[in-house]
């Protein structure tokens, strides 16, 4: 079993945002293999299904990105999941280029403030992550206002490609392992 979880912000005031590249992901692996995400638990939004064959949980955290790793901890504990290998984080990152991603099997969390809260709760850095690249096109002076100001139909066209990159780093994952997602789509 697998818990894949996006990080981001409650939906319905930061759609649209950068910071909600995680929960994005997760939302195009909803649609694509009918999982709803409907379910409430730990203070996040849930649903548990099938894809490539592997059992998942897909995980909105509701705790607002700073404290997301309460939300994942309890979700770890509850699964009781004893493989950080089985945890798949996903989530924004400003030192990536826009409509590319970065897959790592394990590392810091450095600056991003809901990593920052995850490693903290589990105790550890060694867990796959997906991050998607929405910066370094511009360097915003006010880094918090850049991650969560709705953008516009334009720029949010550029980063769906991220999103369709980070959907298939995921199954790519599931299918043949982080490995080959890394050599393919690093």
């Amino acid at each position: 079993m697998y818990l894949i979880i996006g990080l981001g912000n409650p939906e319905e005031e930061y759609s649209y945002t950068r910071h909600n590249m995680g929960f994005d992901v997760v939302n195009e692996l909803s649609k694509k293999y009918n999982i709803k995400i409907t379910k409430k638990k730990f203070n996040s939004l849930y649903g548990t299904g099938e894809i490539e064959g592997e059992k998942v949980v897909l995980i909105k955290p509701q705790t607002y990105m700073n404290l997301s790793g309460d939300a994942v901890g309890k979700f770890v504990s509850y699964y009781k999941i004893n493989n950080p290998e089985n945890i798949l984080l996903i989530y924004d990152d400003l030192d990536i280029p826009v409509s590319t991603i970065k897959i790592r099997k394990k590392g810091g969390a450095g600056t991003h403030n809901g990593m920052k809260s995850v490693v903290s709760e589990l105790a550890t850095e060694d867990f796959p992550r997906i991050r998607v690249g929405t910066g370094e096109e511009e360097k915003a002076r006010d880094m918090m206002d850049f991650v969560i100001k709705k953008v516009d139909k334009q720029t949010y066209e550029k980063l769906e490609e991220g999103i369709k990159k980070g959907t298939k780093a995921v199954i790519e994952i599931l299918k043949n392992g982080i490995d080959s997602a890394m050599n393919k789509l690093n």
